[in-house]
């Protein structure tokens, strides 16, 4: 068993973030219509977390809590950012990438950025920055934001890979540039049909966010894009295994659009939802095996997660409800990406260590937003108390040790800043600030909020949040309450587990 500060060795670290992946949608969590054998066998050799958790339920700002250690609500600007935002993660700032290059790790960022580029308007066709490299990272080869917003293209480090001077882009996300069709006005060329929005800009027969004309030959293919990824995650690895090194790849499975390999089409009993989860098992298996055959494996912590719940329509009619054929995405949990129950922010959570880590299963609270003070602690590193205001140094739960529970309290989050709750222990407390009810995964439109009514549920014995207490438990809604709206205007909350 490793301990926290023993840095004889400092390990190599790679964070794979799925997206949209629910804590049902693995075999590991209890799903059987899809099958995910890399991800179990990962989760059979290393440690499953029953509470591990997002910070938010929705993506831009759960991946600034996880490279900053700060609560997203914090900051303005964290919501959900359109493909041409300037970066919010501010050059100079203590990340999880810069700290373990002061550490002596190279760093890598392969995949969905989605936490803005430049500092305003964007010359896609010059140097793009600042970015990853910026904030702490050493080589980047990201989508500028999802798949399902312009532009689509890949950059490495600060440039668009495949530009042509001759063919400059374009892009805008108020009105059309250039003349290409829209999925609005031209719905006969899409090959993935709406069922709400994106009907801007076509790409590879698939509509989008926002406009962008030019670039055609950087533009991406979508069914090639996880191998693109793959490769360019495992040749990170490559060229840096006799070094340590981070690695954070951010898939862009299981996202909209869905649209997978061929050779993945058709292989799940769940339709194309399901079969771009075989493509993400894929992922982890190509991953996993670059370690091995680098011999890297022992001397590598490797965690899996998501950036939040599971979402199933989220615009394209790719039949995700349809042919969800008893599968549940968010396992036993209420609600996924966008809101506040637990379904939102509770996530697949493996981390696997050979020889370092024990086998088994923890029911510990753990967040992605406690990376940044842990890995500090891992490699030696004492970071300012000023930097990750909202991280906590749980690498004793990270990694299995006895009686380790990680954190006290945890506060969830959806993409508005209103849209708080606090967990502690097994309750769970939501204010009532909302305008409706919190919505299942299967809604066409979920509620980003957890609905007017003060909420508070006891999880050990309803972990799907059907049962509200908060009038038979005045004295636990008021210590959480005054709990919660102290850690929300304090500005931190690393002053205590």
């Amino acid at each position: 068993m490793v301990a926290a500060g023993d840095v004889a060795t400092k390990p190599n670290i790679v964070v794979i973030l799925a997206d949209d992946v629910g804590y049902g949608d693995l075999g590991c969590y209890g799903a059987t219509k899809v099958v995910t054998p890399h991800l179990d066998k990962m989760a059979a050799e290393g440690l499953r977390f029953t509470d591990g958790h997002t910070t938010s339920a929705t993506c831009t700002p759960s991946r600034y809590s996880l490279l900053t250690g700060e609560y997203a609500f914090r900051k303005k600007g964290t919501g959900v950012l359109p493909g041409d935002a300037a970066l919010i993660i501010e050059p100079g700032r203590v990340t999880v990438p810069s700290m373990l290059k002061q550490a002596g790790y190279t760093t890598g960022c392969v995949g969905k950025w989605h936490l803005g580029l430049g500092t305003g308007t964007i010359d896609w066709n010059a140097e793009i920055k600042p970015g990853p490299l910026e904030i702490g990272f050493d080589y980047a080869f990201i989508m500028p934001a999802t798949g399902d917003r312009v532009p689509c293209v890949y950059i490495e480090n600060h440039r668009i890979v495949g530009i042509d001077p001759a063919d400059p882009i374009l892009v805008d996300y108020n009105k059309p540039v250039g003349n290409g069709p829209t999925g609005l006005k031209n719905p006969e060329l899409l090959k993935m049909k709406l069922s709400h929005g994106h009907d801007n800009s076509i790409v590879n027969g698939i509509s989008r966010i926002g406009f962008m004309s030019g670039g055609k030959a950087a533009l991406w293919t979508d069914e090639d894009m996880a191998d693109t990824l793959n490769k360019k995650a495992c040749a990170f690895i490559e060229n840096n295994k006799d070094k340590p090194f981070f690695l954070y790849f951010a898939t862009h499975d299981i996202h909209v659009p869905r649209a997978p390999h061929q050779r993945y089409v058709g292989t799940s009993g769940c339709g194309t939802r399901g079969d771009v989860i075989h493509q993400l098992d894929n992922t982890v298996k190509e991953v996993a095996a670059t370690l091995e055959r680098l011999k890297l494996a022992e001397n590598t912590l490797f965690i899996f997660t998501s950036d939040n719940g599971p979402v199933l329509d989220d615009g394209y009619a790719d039949g995700a409800v349809a042919n969800l054929n008893g599968h549940k995405p968010a396992g036993p949990f209420k609600g996924g990406k966008y809101t506040i129950y637990e379904g939102g922010t509770r996530v697949p959570f493996i981390a696997r260590w050979p020889g370092k880590i024990k086998p088994g299963i923890t029911d510990a609270l753990v967040c992605q937003v406690d990376f940044l003070a842990s890995f500090a602690a891992l490699t030696g590193q004492t970071i300012p108390a000023n930097a990750g205001p909202d991280s906590f140094d749980v690498m004793k739960a990270f990694v299995g040790t006895a009686g380790e529970k990680g954190r006290d309290t945890l506060v969830e989050h959806t993409q508005a800043a209103t849209g708080l709750a606090l967990r502690k222990g097994p309750w769970k407390f939501i204010p009532g600030n909302g305008k409706k009810p919190g919505a299942e995964p299967g809604d066409k439109v979920p509620a980003k909020n957890g609905g007017k009514v003060m909420q508070l549920y006891n999880l050990a014995d309803d972990p799907g949040e059907e049962k509200n207490l908060a009038a038979q438990k005045p004295e636990i809604v008021k210590e959480m309450s005054d709990a919660l709206n102290t850690y929300r205007d304090a500005g931190q909350t690393r002053t205590g587990k």
